[in-house]
């Protein structure tokens, strides 16, 4: 700390000193930086911080934050927003809203002071936006340093903000310093996940201060004293002192510290001598402040002092000039935590009482605008008054849900519910019935990622006898919501326990929303007829009542099911329509193209998913949401880039998404492409790592959810296929012969057509399929699973690879035909196949002894696999071409590369109907973009100079 005897020279931290520099200067060429500065209480984290800011505070716009020690019931956002005012003091206020755009509602929750949000503006998630952005912008002009100290005592709001910033901060002249004591850290502290993440995606440098040695004791001892220190005072102060240099200061302080004999016995004897040797008017003074924690307000202060007005202020500088306080801007600060500690823990219990009251009633008095209410009931709560304790905390719960705070929201009603036998009508203060304040506090639980937590709240709200009916039906369905929510089975019969509590004529609003909600589980669990029926209730029950957000929810559960059942046009139909009633609505909006881009991406037409993700990404941007609602829509577009062959975009769409930490589900769709792309990229026992890192969210996703449990049994087959364990391999792929298995065609189609590789694959190694029946039993199972899949619009270039992968005499995949027919239509598949394809076809062409045809085929899959990023279909071709004395140095082209394909036969048939592209890509349910794609490439071939032409052509080949 900054002192009056610290002296002007910092002594041991040069190492340290030069970390914040270099960090800074990387900063100041557009390269953001963040540091963590961590080490024991005394250590002198500020006094390094005020030395390395005040080296800068010529060229940098420096705004800080400091973390308030008000244990469970800390303020949430205190520090970003001491930040953002910080902020609005140099570029005012309606800068300040200029720098958050789209985002100002939300950073309104932050800043009463900047106006209540729009009425039905929603501002749900954006706060870490909008704060994220103002900083971002704010540095693009200017270096800008953020200084949060103690991190200790900070909520997981403000440690939720400070994550995202970590890890969505794109550019801008920025540093992010961050400070907290290690000795406060125990197990299970929220500040140890915080921790954990930053050093696991290295988002930040670790600065660790360390004690200081002899000669830097006695160093600090001759820059204190100004004068010599002998062998003697050096040794006992280094002994009593344990290096740590806030104890070296604070025992030269004491003057006569010559002999062990003179110096205190313990720490906290140490901390309070300066303390205890000023006058009685001074030492209440500081026992007023130490009430009021660390930094205290002057009005507050004053407030809180009930003795003579002049002696308050007599005190305050006796105070400042025996260095217990500091004077910061309007408020009094003590020159350690420590020493306030010290202070407040040797309290009479009548003070204690005294001295919080007044300041809960001091803030009570404010402005409601800027009001703490986690303040209020953290003094209410440390003079022991429950009743204003509970209502406090009440009015705190509320405020902190407004603020998007679910954490403080959740222990602000956890201890509203300890409370609540030891007050006085405690529904009537509330508001509320307890089963109520239990489903409000687990709903902030769940909002706050504490899913555990949740669960458990919502439990013993359902088994609360005064809930009944509809209110019953709405706990229950929040527990089936949360269940659904953390992987866990169970949700179906909780809403259908729900739905009897609602009959129809009850609450058509509620009960509308409870069918969505069955209809949802029913559909993630395969049903899809159950999930039709119920979407199609819902719809008619939202339309007869004029709620438009749950018709658009129902059209797109309904046609995203039907759509799986067969009935595509219907399904579109009614997806399209959920589009339009969903405007005005935010969420309905992101669940459709949520749904959309995923229906479309799993019928094979990857150019209009990308279109629909994009739009939505699109409109994330223009609202101020493009790092978080965006973020949802962005890993969307991830799995059409890849099969689309986009692998570097898809790629960084992947990474910056997995970075901003989606909500679970979504993370474990994006780590399921993270492994797949390092098995295809290569990379095997890389993504075997990955894999059995993250198994056991997967395995949950595939618990409750039939596509994830599609996308589960591949993903562990072809792991075990890269891995050359045909049987472990085998062992997944039949989930879909499988009691378990309920079909849904864009995810089981690429199953099966795994299942023929690996049957393909044991036939060649002589193994017998692990079942009892032959296996020509089991080819045949396989096949009449692929037969129920025929309306689907990629059947035919899926089965064609069925059949590629299982021709041939022996049934192994050694028919070039096959696999040339596979080609014809291969445009249909993801990126990667297509050069598998081509490999597979080389080694077919080589069994029928046409060496050159094979080399050539080979050359085109690596090239082409290389170029893609798939290098482990390059690595099974250049391994297969070695092994048969094949060179891949040929020309670099495939032969019959003008005859048309499969595809593009049926696309100059509909040309020769006088059909356009867009009629052409509907009639094939592909885009109009590779309809034009497939005609240009027809024309080209064929020589035509036009559509007419191309179709003479045909009219001659017959």
């Amino acid at each position: 700390m900054q002192s009056s005897q610290a002296g002007s020279h910092m002594i041991g931290r040069e190492e340290e000193l030069r970390a914040l520099t270099d960090a800074y200067g990387l900063a100041v060429q557009s390269k953001p930086q963040a540091v963590v500065v961590a080490g024991e209480a005394g250590l002198g984290k500020t006094r390094l911080l005020r030395e390395f800011l005040n080296g800068i505070s010529g060229t940098a716009r420096i705004l800080s934050g400091q973390c308030v020690d008000l244990g469970p019931l800390a303020t949430p956002y205190a520090p970003i927003t001491a930040v953002l005012r910080d902020l609005a003091g140099e570029t005012g206020l309606a800068g300040l809203l200029d720098l958050a755009g789209p985002g100002r509602d939300a950073l309104s929750l932050l800043l009463p002071e900047a106006g209540m949000p729009e009425p039905g503006n929603s501002t749900a998630n954006l706060v870490l936006e909008a704060v994220s952005t103002v900083l971002e912008r704010a540095a693009e002009g200017r270096p800008t340093v953020v200084v949060v100290e103690d991190l200790h005592w900070a909520d997981e709001s403000t440690l939720a903000v400070l994550s995202f910033i970590l890890r969505a901060f794109n550019g801008g002249q920025f540093l992010l310093v961050m400070s907290y004591r290690t000795d406060d850290v125990h197990r299970g502290h929220p500040l140890r996940a915080f921790l954990a993440e930053v050093e696991r995606g290295r988002f930040a440098k670790n600065i660790q201060l360390g004690r200081l040695n002899r000669e830097q004791v006695r160093q600090q001892l001759e820059a204190i004293t100004a004068a010599p220190a002998d062998y003697e005072l050096v040794e006992n102060v280094l002994s009593r002192s344990d290096g740590i240099p806030f104890f070296v200061e604070e025992l030269a302080g004491l003057g006569a510290c010559a002999s062990t004999t003179e110096l205190p016995s313990s720490l906290r004897d140490l901390l309070l001598a300066r303390y205890e040797r000023m006058d009685e008017p001074v030492q209440y003074f500081l026992r007023v402040i130490a009430a009021g924690g660390t930094c205290v307000p002057h009005a507050l202060a004053e407030h809180a002092f009930d003795q003579v007005e002049d002696g308050f202020e007599a005190s305050a500088r006796l105070a400042q000039q025996a260095n217990l306080i500091t004077i910061d801007g309007d408020s009094y600060t003590f020159r350690h935590a420590l020493l306030r500690e010290a202070i407040h823990s040797d309290l009479l219990p009548g003070e204690r009482t005294r001295f919080h009251t007044r300041y809960a009633q001091a803030l009570e008095n404010q402005d409601p605008a800027r009001r703490d209410t986690a303040a209020i009931a953290y003094h209410w709560d440390a003079a022991n008054v429950p009743d204003k304790t509970f209502k406090a905390s009440i009015d705190a719960m509320g405020e902190a849900w407004r603020s998007f705070a679910y954490t403080t929201s959740a222990r602000m009603g956890e201890r509203a519910l300890e409370l609540w036998d030891s007050v006085s009508e405690p529904e009537q203060m509330a508001g509320m019935p307890r089963y109520r304040l239990m489903g409000r506090t687990a709903g902030a639980h769940n909002l706050a990622g504490d899913g555990e937590r949740s669960l458990a709240v919502i439990r013993l709200a359902v088994r609360d006898p005064a809930a009944t009916g509809p209110e019953r039906a709405r706990l229950l369905a929040a527990q089936a919501t949360y269940l659904g929510i953390n992987a866990k089975p169970g949700s179906e019969p909780l809403l259908r326990e729900a739905l009897e509590l609602v009959p129809p004529g009850v609450d058509e609003k509620l009960r509308a929303r409870l069918l969505n909600w069955l209809a949802a589980r029913l559909m993630l669990s395969g049903r899809l007829e159950e999930a039709v029926a119920e979407a199609s209730e819902a719809l008619e029950l939202a339309t007869a009542i004029g709620n438009a957000e749950e018709r658009s929810v129902a059209a797109n559960l309904r046609g995203v099911s039907r759509i799986g059942s067969g009935d595509i046009a219907g399904g579109r139909e009614d997806v399209e329509a959920a589009e339009h009633l969903a405007e005005g609505h935010g969420q309905a909006l992101l669940r459709f193209r949520v749904n959309y881009s995923d229906a479309l991406n799993l019928l094979g037409l990857y150019d209009e998913s990308i279109e629909v993700a994009e739009a939505g990404i699109e409109r994330a941007r223009q609202l101020g949401v493009a790092r978080t609602s965006g973020a949802i829509l962005s890993s969307n577009a991830v799995d059409p880039l890849f099969a689309r062959g986009d692998w570097a975009r898809a790629s960084a769409l992947l990474e910056r998404n997995l970075q901003l930490s989606p909500p679970s589900s979504f993370h474990g769709y994006l780590i399921r492409s993270k492994i797949w792309l390092t098995l295809w990229g290569g990379d095997v026992a890389g993504a075997e790592g990955l894999f059995r890192r993250w198994e056991s969210l997967l395995r949950e996703l595939a618990a409750v959810e039939m596509q994830s449990r599609l996308h589960f049994a591949a993903l562990r087959a072809e792991l075990a296929w890269a891995g050359g364990e045909l049987d472990r391999a085998w062992e997944e792929v039949l989930f879909v012969l499988g009691p378990d298995f309920r079909p849904l065609p864009g995810y089981d189609l690429p199953l099966l057509a795994l299942a023929a590789r690996v049957l393909a694959a044991r036939r060649r190694a002589g193994t017998q399929p692990a079942m009892a029946q032959p296996a020509g039993d089991d080819e045949s199972r396989l096949r009449a699973v692929l037969a129920r899949d025929s309306f689907w619009p990629t059947h035919a270039a899926w089965a064609a690879l069925f059949d590629a992968e299982l021709g041939g005499r022996l049934g192994t995949g050694d028919d070039p035909a096959a696999w040339h027919r596979s080609e014809g239509l291969a445009a249909a598949l993801p990126a990667h196949l297509r050069h598998y394809i081509g490999l597979r076809a080389g080694e077919a062409e080589l069994a029928a002894g046409r060496r050159m045809e094979a080399a050539a085929a080979l050359r085109a899959a690596v090239d082409g696999a290389e170029a893609l990023g798939a290098r482990l279909v390059a690595g099974l071709g250049r391994d297969f071409a070695a092994r048969a004395g094949l060179s891949l140095d040929g020309p670099r082209h495939r032969p019959n590369t003008d005859e048309l394909t499969e595809r593009e036969h049926q696309v100059l048939a509909l040309v020769a109907d006088g059909l356009t592209n867009r009629q052409i890509g509907e009639r094939l349910f592909i885009s109009a973009k590779t309809a034009s794609v497939h005609v240009s490439a027809i024309m080209r071939k064929l020589g035509a100079s036009s559509r007419t032409e191309a179709a003479a052509c045909l009219l001659a080949r017959k």
